[in-house]
């Protein structure tokens, strides 16, 4: 029973081990869309990969385009890059302005704009190109993601925002306080059944062996 119990709390803890060191899932979230003036701002682009084991070469491109007006075609000016590996400031407007925000594992694709302008405000497009690389053939996939910006003097909270945050802490807290009550569950269980296990085997050898030896007879009339 020992051996048992061992094991169950081994399996307990490695169970927690794998919960805390678990890789994070890619979410693909759209980006925020208000800044404000004199801040810095996240262009969020994200474009998830299903499987990390495949190999693939990652090429993004970041454009700028002022708000377009109907029936008038607007002008893309590129601003940013990631090519062979590494981000590639461009010369223009924004040199000096941008930052790199993306991930390692180049599923997070984002810019940042540092120091924001009201000149910053217009529509900004992410393009990713990636091919990857197999055995025999290199197919490619290609995604384009456009985001409005507007630049405000301060900042204002939006109630669904600001709702949805409280919301997702209300359940991380929930699911944490759910998960302490487990491990407290399966600690008293296996605590108890430890208990009933020893007061098992020292009733047995408490009875004298004289006893253990010669049973009573059964009583006849």
């Amino acid at each position: 029973m020992v051996t048992q119990t061992r094991v169950q709390l081994q399996t307990l803890a490695l169970l927690i081990f794998v919960v805390h060191l678990s890789r994070p899932v890619c979410v693909d979230i759209p980006s925020e869309t208000n800044a404000v003036l004199g801040k810095s701002m996240k262009l969020t682009c994200i474009y998830c990969m299903k499987r990390d084991e495949i190999k693939s070469k990652t090429h993004v491109d970041w454009y700028y385009m002022p708000n377009k007006e109907k029936d008038i075609p607007s002008n893309k000016t590129p601003i940013y890059k990631y090519v062979v590996d590494s981000p590639v400031e461009l010369d223009g407007p924004y040199k000096g302005r941008l930052a790199w925000n993306g991930s390692p594992d180049l599923q997070d694709l984002s810019i940042r704009i540092i120091n924001v302008t009201y000149n910053d405000s217009g529509i900004y497009e992410c393009n990713v190109y990636r091919q990857f690389t197999f055995d025999y053939f290199k197919p490619s996939a290609s995604l384009t993601k456009e985001i409005k910006l507007k630049v405000k003097a301060k900042a204002t909270g939006e109630t669904a925002a600001l709702y949805s945050e409280i919301m997702m802490y209300v359940l991380l807290v929930c699911l944490t306080c759910w998960l302490l009550v487990e491990m407290v569950y399966c600690y008293r269980k296996i605590s108890k059944s430890d208990e009933q296990t020893q007061d098992t085997a020292t009733n047995y050898l408490a009875i004298p062996s004289e006893q253990k030896d010669n049973p009573a007879a059964p009583v006849t009339e």
